[in-house]
């Protein structure tokens, strides 16, 4: 029988619209047309931009791209650091109906050939400063299709790279309407980015977002921070990075100012939290350690009252010390590309202040609580799939379910099915649930390292390393490193009468790999194994972590 709720009264566009973060823009240049939106360098020589003038530009964008035929369904990969274009991007491309595709400025050359083939781009917008790489990137692509190559042009910038594309990043939105009628989505379900993760093999795997995840997790954000309006965000986490954990889209939805940042270093970041009144930034282990570990003159121009927010690896005693120090609130969340950056937060609680700074960083580490608008987020037995005893001991699987969770893989059916086998999707991430309901970290089923905010797959540096004609067996685990969080250690078994030193291994993982998936300590020595021939990584890892 039908419910009197559900008689006569329909939905429709009077009583209902898809979300999607770009009503967050519209509202932002509608409400605080002149307030700053964008801020690119310092003093009298910084692009700045209100939130009428970004509006505009990304509808140029958008209009552009379109009359070029490059609209619903299709992709843009952009190659751009944190820069006035970048956070364009992250509305003008998806107001065309396209998706964006942000690539990391970190990759090497046959990588980025595989993403743009296997996205099926039909458009690149490239930095001069990555011409270079990704002039090989597009020599190296094998599909056929023409790609439309676009040069953004930073005037912040003033080092080398030539233009290789066919047209000027200004030239286009010149092209397009500043009052072009963006689109929409048809429904928000529909795709707004692609996003590549290492995985646990050597070929990337695309992670597609919704637009109702999207303006979900922009909200979550803004939610787990108390994030006031008009905040000013400093951008020193990549945008490139699960779109910047949505960041593009929070700012938005809080009309309030990004201070782009080519390179993240401590002068710069400082300068500009002086300037522009910095109040909130994101960024891995490394990003909290240049500050807390910049010289006194330095850390003390420092603001009091900043938000920090640090994942990629649970922040250690003394740098929760050190960044309280600092006058900085620190909070840890955790997540994984799949959910769209972070998807927990480890909370705090005010009874916790009372507490020693040992106890509060063993407290803070922990991977925490779901995020606001995320249905679930548990440790789960990996084949009942029931939750595991929360006696801080009882090891299972992180899973969620919800909105903040990807629409699946790109092209790969059977990865996204595994991922959400159960109806929950698996992160693969091993834990403990403790008596508190906080979620805790204890391992990572995958073999991913995680070195400076980037994923970097195990398996693909040892095909790297089985690549070189000395070697006859090698494993790549996790060391701990103070700046990355974790750093590739090779473990590598040299076939019979035949020596090579540690350095040229390096030098043969450099031709074949980006650096940051480099390992950073190489030991020689026959391998531990089972009776069967499977390598016994787990007393590797203990390896690793006594080596000096």
């Amino acid at each position: 029988m039908v419910s009197i709720y559900d008689q006569d009264l329909p939905q429709t566009s009077a009583n209902f619209a898809p979300l999607t973060p770009l009503l967050y823009l519209e509202r932002a240049a509608d409400v605080y047309p002149h307030r700053l939106a964008v801020v690119h360098g310092l003093g009298d020589s910084a692009i700045r931009r209100t939130w009428a003038d970004l509006y505009r530009r990304c509808r140029r964008l958008a209009g552009a791209l379109q009359a070029r035929g490059i609209g619903p369904g299709q992709t843009v990969a952009v190659m751009l650091p944190n820069v006035p274009a970048m956070v364009e991007a992250h509305f003008g491309i998806p107001m065309s109906g396209a998706i964006l595709n942000t690539l990391n400025t970190r990759l090497d050359a046959q990588t980025l050939a595989f993403m743009l083939d296997h996205a099926e781009a039909r458009a690149v917008i490239v930095d001069r400063e990555f011409s270079r790489i990704m002039s090989q990137a597009l020599a190296l692509r094998t599909r056929t299709e023409p790609i439309l190559v676009i040069d953004a042009d930073d005037p912040q910038y003033d080092g080398p790279g030539q233009a290789i594309g066919s047209l000027d990043y200004e030239a286009l939105l010149a092209e397009g309407n500043p009052e072009y009628a963006w689109r929409m989505p048809v429904s928000e379900w529909d795709a707004i980015s692609l996003n590549y993760t290492s995985g646990t093999t050597g070929n990337p795997k695309g992670v597609v977002y919704h637009h109702r995840g999207a303006a979900i997790n922009a909200v979550s954000n803004i939610l787990e921070w108390d994030m006031p309006k008009h905040a000013v965000y400093l951008w020193t986490l990549p945008m490139f990075h699960c779109n910047g954990w949505c960041f593009p889209w929070t700012v938005a939805a809080r009309a309030g100012v990004n201070v782009c940042l080519r390179r993240v270093e401590a002068a710069a970041m400082i300068d500009r939290m002086v300037e522009h009144g910095v109040t909130h930034y994101c960024g891995a282990p490394i990003v909290q350690s240049m500050l807390v570990n910049a010289p006194q003159a330095l850390r003390e121009r420092i603001p009091a009252g900043i938000s920090a927010m640090v994942a990629g690896a649970a922040p250690p005693a003394s740098m929760i010390e050190g960044m309280e120090s600092l006058g900085i609130d620190l909070t840890h969340v955790y997540g994984l590309t799949e959910v769209y950056g972070p998807a927990t937060v480890c909370a705090k609680r005010e009874d916790w202040n009372a507490l020693d700074i040992g106890e509060r960083a063993r407290l803070n580490a922990r991977q925490g609580v779901r995020y606001h608008l995320e249905k679930a987020a548990r440790v789960l037995d990996p084949v009942t799939l029931q939750p595991v005893a929360a006696d801080g001991e009882t090891m299972g699987e992180i899973m969620f379910q919800g909105n903040i969770c990807m629409k699946g893989y790109l092209k790969n059916p059977q990865a996204t099915q595994e991922a959400f086998a159960g109806g929950w999707f698996h992160s693969g991430d091993l834990a403990v649930m403790d008596p508190d309901g906080y979620i805790k970290i204890k391992d990572r089923s995958k073999d991913i390292i995680i070195s400076g905010g980037e994923n970097i797959s195990s398996i693909e540096v040892e095909d790297v390393l089985y690549r070189h004609p000395a070697v006859l067996a090698a494993a790549v685990v996790a060391r701990p490193d103070e700046r990355w969080g974790e750093t590739p250690c090779a473990f590598v078994e040299l076939k019979a009468d035949v020596q090579v030193s540690a350095e040229d291994i390096v030098a043969h993982c450099k031709a074949h790999l980006a650096g940051y998936k480099v390992p950073r300590l190489v030991i020689f020595g026959e391998l531990p194994k089972t009776s069967t021939g499977k390598i016994q990584k787990f007393e590797l890892r203990q390896r690793a972590l006594k080596a000096v």
